[in-house]
């Protein structure tokens, strides 16, 4: 019901636009933006991969880097209150979160990627689902996530950088507020 409302809302909305009505409903702790990671050229990791060692992974480059600091820019515009930031715990994820800085970055491991069976696609989801199967949150929420986390919930393939405002309670596939680039 409060899915629906909230859906209806976003149509009905007057002078105020889809995105518009979408960002309030995130500033108000009744959605969730997540993104995928800034850019980090190529695909997967390296075999030798090492959650511990960024120089073992895929990172971001200066192109990435620069969105992650126009994704701060952007939420600051949208809110400047507190506003919860978790992340996955693979480097180019918390780079991202941190060049944003809007807030303390909190590593998520349900929100770390399970490509090519580096973790458990139905575990985490599952996780993410639970974690966020409220209403409403007591502030505004950022996940900063890989791809194929990202289409697991919204079942479509983002951009580096790109982001989704979904509704709360948190479903799979989630309801699509808006989809956003910084």
């Amino acid at each position: 019901m409060n899915r629906f409302f909230l859906l209806l809302c976003l149509l009905c909305a007057g002078p105020l636009s889809a995105d518009e009505a979408a960002w309030a409903a995130w500033r108000e702790g009744k959605a969730v933006l997540i993104m995928r990671h800034a850019l980090a050229p190529g695909t997967g990791d390296p075999a030798h991969f090492k959650l511990a060692d960024c120089a073992t992974q895929r990172n971001l480059n200066a192109q990435g880097r620069a969105q992650a600091a126009a994704w701060g820019k952007l939420l600051r515009q949208q809110y400047n209150g507190k506003i919860a930031l978790y992340s996955s715990q693979w480097c180019r994820c918390l780079e991202t979160a941190e060049l944003m800085a809007v807030a303390q970055v909190q590593p998520l491991p349900a929100l770390n990627s399970f490509f090519a069976g580096r973790g458990d696609r139905q575990q985490q989801t599952r996780a993410l689902l639970q974690r966020f199967a409220v209403a409403e949150l007591p502030e505004p929420t950022v996940l900063v996530s890989h791809q194929v986390n990202f289409t697991a919930l919204t079942g479509y393939f983002p951009a580096s950088g790109e982001a989704a405002i979904v509704a709360l309670p948190l479903t799979a596939p989630a309801t699509v507020l808006a989809k956003i680039t910084p």
